[in-house]
């Protein structure tokens, strides 16, 4: 056999595509606990972002947190991408819907309002680049759950595609604005909404006296529900359902 040239050798390398995250997660065998692997990163970089917020996860600070060297964590993850989608694959799988639910609204309903609750406990996920939420199994997972559950509407691709992205978009804006707001007040010192609005009620009285906000000053005077976000949270995914429905007659 022809022996080939250093140079010939090389150039087959390089066509050697390395294995994503994901592949090498699925392939990594059982290990000792001592033993650095994706799992026992992921599970310390939650743990960590829950505890301190995102900010606080850095490759540096997640070797400590692990007792090895920073170089040992990046020969598992390339850095703050592929952490950032270990993290959000692991807190995902606490998402479940029963499969004896069927229905496409339960179904979208159901993985909305855990999904309100998944953010809550930990917060840190709005902050996730959009790329890193998506592209994971767990996630991949929790998508085709719903897009199944629409499967039989009789929806083009695109429609389909356009009503799970209506309701995940309310959830995502929804919960964001609600963690925004509870962080604001933590900042503040104030422990409820009423001490928020005693706090504040110099500026509001002002624009209120003002006669410009008639309908907002009803509103304030009259709403029962001003610190109950999971009612007005279920209330407007039950509307943009409710819309969906209408759209489509069904």
């Amino acid at each position: 056999m022809e022996e080939r040239s250093v140079a010939e050798w090389k150039k087959d390398e390089s066509r050697i595509v390395e294995p994503s995250l994901w592949e090498r997660l699925e392939r990594t065998a059982p290990a000792p606990r001592t033993a650095l692997t994706l799992e026992r990163i992921a599970a310390a970089a939650v743990e960590l972002a829950d505890r301190e917020g995102a900010d606080a996860v850095t490759m540096r600070r997640l070797a400590t947190e692990l007792g090895v060297a920073p170089m040992a964590a990046y020969r598992h993850v390339s850095g703050k991408d592929d952490l950032w989608a270990l993290m959000i694959d692991r807190v995902s799988a606490e998402l479940a819907v029963p499969d004896e639910i069927t229905g496409w609204r339960e179904v979208l309903r159901s993985f909305a309002v855990q999904t309100r609750e998944l953010m809550l406990r930990h917060p840190w996920m709005g902050r996730v680049p959009a790329g890193a939420v998506q592209l994971t199994p767990t996630r991949m997972a929790v998508a085709e759950r719903q897009l199944a559950a629409l499967v039989d509407l009789g929806l083009d691709a695109d429609a389909m595609m356009a009503a799970f992205r209506a309701v995940t978009s309310y959830v995502q804006g929804a919960v964001q604005s609600e963690i925004a707001l509870r962080e604001f007040k933590e900042q503040h010192g104030w422990g409820s909404g009423a001490e928020a609005r005693q706090a504040l009620a110099p500026q509001m009285n002002y624009l209120m006296e003002s006669g410009r906000y008639p309908v907002y000053r009803t509103y304030s005077l009259a709403a029962s529900r001003k610190d109950d976000p999971g009612w007005e949270f279920e209330f407007g995914v039950d509307c943009v359902l409710d819309g969906i429905a209408r759209r489509l007659g069904i």
